[in-house]
């Protein structure tokens, strides 16, 4: 069994890759076979594992979240109450509700498992750059 956190830094909305982050805590674990867990310690980030080969899956990922939970500021969001944080706040959790805040990720001849354009990202759903909190828990 091994953990760390992992911390990134984020400039806004978008997907931030970390499979190398994560690679490299496998590799230096020793674990041949077992389970990757990964969790983001945060409600307005979520993780998902997506194409890492063309940037336009991230731009289009993008648009579509964009256009289904807009900016509470947006006229189609006024049935939001919770505006505290700002109007990308209650529309970040709800990104995240659809999404994933876990994530398993099989270990195999200590490597992981990931298909040839998969990769790991945290989706940072607010506008303002953040630090996100990722554990990594690797249980055989």
């Amino acid at each position: 069994m091994a953990q760390t956190i992992i911390t990134l830094s984020t400039k806004g909305q978008g997907l931030y890759e970390f499979t190398a982050d994560a690679g490299e805590f496998v590799r230096a674990s020793g674990v041949a076979e077992g389970l990757l867990t990964v969790f983001v310690r945060h409600t307005s980030a979520s993780l998902i594992i997506q194409e890492n080969a063309d940037p336009d899956v991230k731009r289009d990922l993008g648009a579509f979240f964009h256009r289904l939970v807009p900016p509470s500021s947006d006229p189609s969001m006024a049935w939001i109450v919770h505006r505290m944080e700002g109007p990308d706040d209650m529309p970040a959790h709800i990104k995240a509700a659809l999404t994933q805040v876990s994530l398993g990720v099989p270990i195999m001849k200590g490597r992981l498992a990931l298909g040839t354009w998969q990769g790991l990202y945290l989706f940072e759903h607010r506008d303002r750059p953040h630090r996100r909190e990722i554990v990594l828990h690797i249980g055989s």
